[in-house]
């Protein structure tokens, strides 16, 4: 069960990054598949940067150092994931407007929401 929790909330994301490719200037995604094998990326990326800075920084950290990493996560995912492309710019209003989303939309799962 814990693996569909998973499945799910990776499709979630995914559906997410494109509507904000829609929404954001200069964050283009070229697809579906594109969009899940970014929110894998970036949730790959956030780990490690939660592994060595601690979980304050990382993009699901609060205040305005989990948003610039936020960023930069997002940006540092578009040399990784084909078809994505990103500017600075793109990528902190695309840091800005999920941080937004995930206030009336969690990108989590209700198994993960008991832990």
């Amino acid at each position: 069960m814990r693996f569909l929790g998973h499945v799910v909330r990776f499709i979630v994301s995914a559906l997410v990054l494109l509507v904000v490719g829609w929404i954001v200037p200069n964050f283009s995604i070229g697809g579906f598949w594109s969009a899940l094998m970014l929110a894998l990326v970036i949730a790959l990326l956030g780990w490690i940067a939660e592994g060595i800075f601690g979980r304050k920084t990382t993009p699901f950290g609060r205040g305005i150092v989990g948003f610039l990493v936020s960023a930069l996560v997002i940006w540092l995912a578009q040399f990784i994931v084909a078809g994505v492309s990103v500017s600075i710019i793109g990528a902190l209003l695309a840091a800005l407007v999920i941080g937004i989303i995930d206030l009336f939309l969690p990108v989590s799962t209700p198994f993960e929401a008991g832990k």
